[in-house]
């Protein structure tokens, strides 16, 4: 089995658990997710089987589009509501709708962003949430990350001295959304957490492509093939001699103009990906 499956990742299961049960299902090891979702957040959850396990990396790069709700006035140790999250802080809120709006919509660009003690960025070899677990100290490392978009889509609630918004956003690989409402808050002046979060897209695959578990379950689903995963990677079919040397992972003078190209052969059937390296094209992944 070959393909690309896309889930909608129900509260309260890891990536892997997703990753593990399908995994059972269907009678496989060969299989992968393409980005993690923490347990208390749901969404598009794109999973790899077999071959397409290759292209892991290449979904992984693509933009991530979430909706999350903002709570103004509360600070987490996780920087979100999670049951097992401990109040560091909390206070009444008084900001109006205007500046909430400016500062969320002056978050659209790149900026240097701290990621959580709460996450699995490796430090020393170790993940940063296993220093928080065990009250060790730690330099939590910095990166630069792109939001491509981001506005407020809700109406801006007040209770009891809290803050309730709503944003939509666009991001770049490697962006955390906790830690980008926790900038927000910074940037307001106030504390601020992320109450709920949903990923509604990760590169051509939205929420409308995904399927439930019993949905999975029950066998009512369908596997998206590999080029129609990557349709801005154009697609050559080659002749016989040509797919020969392909299977064999030849290097070919540059033959296509784009950075990346999948290869065929003349029944349609995938070889290889390869990818421009100056004037030499290469074979970048192999599917047979």
């Amino acid at each position: 089995m070959n393909g690309i499956l896309v889930v909608n990742k129900p509260l309260g299961y890891t990536s892997r658990d997703i990753v593990n049960i399908v995994g059972k299902h269907i009678n496989t090891r060969k299989i992968g997710h393409t980005g993690t979702l923490d347990p208390n957040a749901s969404g598009v959850l794109v999973l790899c089987i077999g071959q397409a396990l290759k292209t892991c990396e290449l979904l992984t790069n693509h933009n991530k589009e979430y909706v999350a709700e903002i709570i103004l006035g509360i600070e987490t140790d996780t920087l979100d509501t999670d049951n097992n999250a401990t109040v560091l802080n909390e206070i009444d809120v008084n900001v109006d709708d205007q500046m909430i709006s400016e500062v969320v919509n002056s978050f659209k660009g790149t900026y240097m962003q701290e990621v959580p003690k709460y996450s699995s960025v490796k430090v020393n070899g170790r993940k940063l949430y296993e220093y928080a677990r065990n009250n060790i100290p730690v330099i939590l490392p910095k990166k630069e990350v792109e939001i491509n978009d981001i506005s407020v889509i809700s109406k801006i609630n007040r209770k009891n001295g809290k803050v309730y918004f709503t944003i939509k956003t666009t991001v770049g690989k490697g962006t955390y959304i906790r830690s980008l409402v926790r900038d927000i808050g910074k940037k307001l002046n106030v504390p601020a957490v992320m109450n709920k979060l949903t990923r509604t897209k990760l590169g051509v695959f939205t929420l409308n492509d995904a399927y439930s578990l019993d949905d999975i379950k029950n066998n009512a689903y369908k596997l998206t093939n590999i080029i129609d995963a990557f349709p801005n990677i154009v697609k050559i079919i080659v002749d016989e001699d040509t797919a020969f040397k392909v299977k064999n992972g030849v290097i070919f003078n540059n033959f296509f103009d784009n950075k990346m190209a999948f290869i065929l052969d003349s029944n349609n059937n995938l070889l290889a990906l390869y990818k421009k390296d100056k004037d030499k094209c290469r074979p970048y992944k192999v599917f047979i």
